[in-house]
Protein backbone atom coordinates (compact mmCIF):
# COMPACT_ATOMS: atom_id res chain seq x y z
CA UNK A 1 0.00 0.00 0.00
CA UNK A 2 2.66 2.39 1.22
CA UNK A 3 4.66 1.98 -2.46
CA UNK A 4 1.79 2.42 -4.67
CA UNK A 5 1.39 5.64 -2.68
CA UNK A 6 4.60 6.81 -2.74
CA UNK A 7 4.17 6.05 -7.07
CA UNK A 8 0.84 8.11 -6.95
CA UNK A 9 2.85 11.07 -4.76
CA UNK A 10 6.02 11.05 -7.05
CA UNK A 11 3.49 11.17 -10.04
CA UNK A 12 1.64 13.90 -8.89
CA UNK A 13 5.16 15.88 -7.83
CA UNK A 14 5.91 15.41 -11.63
CA UNK A 15 3.86 16.07 -13.41
CA UNK A 16 2.38 19.25 -11.37
CA UNK A 17 5.80 20.57 -9.83
CA UNK A 18 8.39 20.81 -12.66
CA UNK A 19 9.60 23.65 -14.43
CA UNK A 20 8.52 23.68 -18.01
CA UNK A 21 12.59 23.41 -18.74
CA UNK A 22 12.25 19.76 -16.80
CA UNK A 23 8.54 19.01 -18.96
CA UNK A 24 10.52 19.63 -22.67
CA UNK A 25 12.74 16.84 -20.99
CA UNK A 26 9.90 14.59 -19.94
CA UNK A 27 8.05 15.45 -23.71
CA UNK A 28 11.14 14.11 -25.00
CA UNK A 29 11.69 11.04 -22.79
CA UNK A 30 7.75 10.49 -23.40
CA UNK A 31 8.66 10.39 -27.16
CA UNK A 32 11.94 8.26 -27.03
CA UNK A 33 9.98 5.28 -25.28
CA UNK A 34 6.74 5.93 -27.03
CA UNK A 35 4.87 6.81 -23.76
CA UNK A 36 1.63 8.39 -25.01
CA UNK A 37 0.56 8.73 -21.44
CA UNK A 38 3.49 10.28 -20.47
CA UNK A 39 3.27 12.74 -23.77
CA UNK A 40 0.00 13.74 -22.78
CA UNK A 41 0.33 14.37 -19.34
CA UNK A 42 2.79 17.49 -20.60
CA UNK A 43 0.35 18.66 -23.55
CA UNK A 44 -3.00 20.61 -23.46
CA UNK A 45 -5.63 18.62 -25.25
CA UNK A 46 -5.95 21.42 -27.72
CA UNK A 47 -1.96 21.88 -28.92
CA UNK A 48 -1.25 23.26 -31.89
CA UNK A 49 1.98 22.01 -33.25
CA UNK A 50 3.07 23.79 -36.44
CA UNK A 51 5.24 22.64 -39.00
CA UNK A 52 7.09 25.06 -41.23
CA UNK A 53 7.21 23.88 -45.00
CA UNK A 54 5.53 23.06 -48.34
CA UNK A 55 6.22 19.26 -48.12
CA UNK A 56 3.82 15.94 -46.76
CA UNK A 57 4.42 17.07 -43.20
CA UNK A 58 4.08 20.67 -43.05
CA UNK A 59 1.37 22.37 -41.17
CA UNK A 60 -1.02 23.01 -38.10
CA UNK A 61 -0.90 19.96 -35.39
CA UNK A 62 -4.10 20.46 -33.80
CA UNK A 63 -4.59 18.04 -30.77
CA UNK A 64 -2.90 15.76 -29.40
CA UNK A 65 -3.76 12.74 -31.87
CA UNK A 66 -2.11 14.60 -34.66
CA UNK A 67 0.91 15.62 -32.52
CA UNK A 68 1.26 11.93 -32.11
CA UNK A 69 1.21 11.11 -35.47
CA UNK A 70 3.43 13.62 -36.36
CA UNK A 71 5.89 11.98 -34.34
CA UNK A 72 5.14 8.95 -35.75
CA UNK A 73 5.94 9.82 -39.13
CA UNK A 74 9.30 11.70 -38.21
CA UNK A 75 10.38 8.66 -36.48
CA UNK A 76 10.14 6.52 -40.29
CA UNK A 77 12.78 9.20 -41.25
CA UNK A 78 15.30 8.17 -38.38
CA UNK A 79 15.59 11.72 -37.08
CA UNK A 80 17.74 11.93 -34.61
CA UNK A 81 18.80 15.45 -32.32
CA UNK A 82 21.39 16.68 -30.75
CA UNK A 83 20.32 19.78 -28.36
CA UNK A 84 22.80 22.74 -28.63
CA UNK A 85 20.57 24.89 -25.99
CA UNK A 86 17.50 24.63 -24.33
CA UNK A 87 16.27 28.12 -22.87
CA UNK A 88 13.44 28.72 -20.25
CA UNK A 89 11.57 32.32 -19.66
CA UNK A 90 8.54 32.52 -18.12
CA UNK A 91 5.75 30.71 -20.15
CA UNK A 92 7.72 30.01 -23.00
CA UNK A 93 10.92 27.29 -23.55
CA UNK A 94 13.33 27.62 -26.80
CA UNK A 95 14.96 24.37 -28.05
CA UNK A 96 17.93 25.18 -30.55
CA UNK A 97 19.07 21.75 -31.87
CA UNK A 98 20.61 19.84 -34.70
CA UNK A 99 18.40 17.97 -36.18
CA UNK A 100 19.77 14.83 -39.17
CA UNK A 101 18.82 11.62 -40.81
CA UNK A 102 20.87 9.49 -42.69
CA UNK A 103 17.70 7.89 -44.17
CA UNK A 104 17.88 8.55 -48.24
CA UNK A 105 19.87 11.68 -49.40
CA UNK A 106 19.84 12.27 -45.67
CA UNK A 107 19.70 15.99 -44.27
CA UNK A 108 21.36 17.71 -41.33
CA UNK A 109 20.34 21.24 -40.00
CA UNK A 110 19.54 23.39 -37.09
CA UNK A 111 16.14 24.02 -35.99
CA UNK A 112 14.19 25.98 -33.17
CA UNK A 113 11.38 24.78 -31.78
CA UNK A 114 9.63 27.37 -29.65
CA UNK A 115 7.10 26.06 -26.82
CA UNK A 116 4.32 28.03 -25.35
CA UNK A 117 2.91 26.82 -22.24
CA UNK A 118 -0.44 27.80 -20.22
CA UNK A 119 -1.24 26.21 -17.04
CA UNK A 120 1.31 24.62 -16.96
CA UNK A 121 1.71 22.47 -20.14
CA UNK A 122 2.79 22.72 -23.53
CA UNK A 123 -0.40 24.66 -25.27
CA UNK A 124 1.40 25.67 -28.38
CA UNK A 125 5.11 24.69 -30.51
CA UNK A 126 6.32 26.28 -33.53
CA UNK A 127 9.53 25.02 -35.41
CA UNK A 128 12.02 27.25 -37.10
CA UNK A 129 14.60 25.64 -39.88
CA UNK A 130 17.96 26.81 -40.76
CA UNK A 131 17.02 25.83 -44.53
CA UNK A 132 13.27 25.28 -45.23
CA UNK A 133 14.23 24.23 -49.03
CA UNK A 134 16.45 21.61 -47.71
CA UNK A 135 14.06 20.43 -45.21
CA UNK A 136 10.95 20.45 -47.59
CA UNK A 137 12.85 18.40 -50.80
CA UNK A 138 14.00 15.74 -47.80
CA UNK A 139 10.11 15.21 -46.29
CA UNK A 140 8.92 14.97 -50.26
CA UNK A 141 11.70 12.46 -50.91
CA UNK A 142 10.68 9.88 -47.69
CA UNK A 143 6.77 11.20 -47.52
CA UNK A 144 4.71 10.55 -50.66
CA UNK A 145 1.40 11.81 -51.03
CA UNK A 146 -1.07 9.77 -52.94
CA UNK A 147 -2.38 10.59 -56.76
CA UNK A 148 -4.64 13.56 -56.88
CA UNK A 149 -8.19 12.24 -56.70
CA UNK A 150 -7.05 10.31 -53.31
CA UNK A 151 -5.01 12.97 -51.76
CA UNK A 152 -8.44 15.18 -51.76
CA UNK A 153 -10.97 15.06 -48.50
CA UNK A 154 -14.49 14.79 -49.53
Amino acid sequence: MVSVLRRNYIAHERKYFMSNLQKIGALFEAYASKNVAAVSDVMTEDIVWRIPGHHPLAGEKRGIREVLAFFDQLGKAEFQAQPFAIVEQGDYVIDHHRGWSTAGGGLDLTWCLVFRFEHGKIKEVTNFCSDQHKADLFFHEHYRLKPIPERLAE
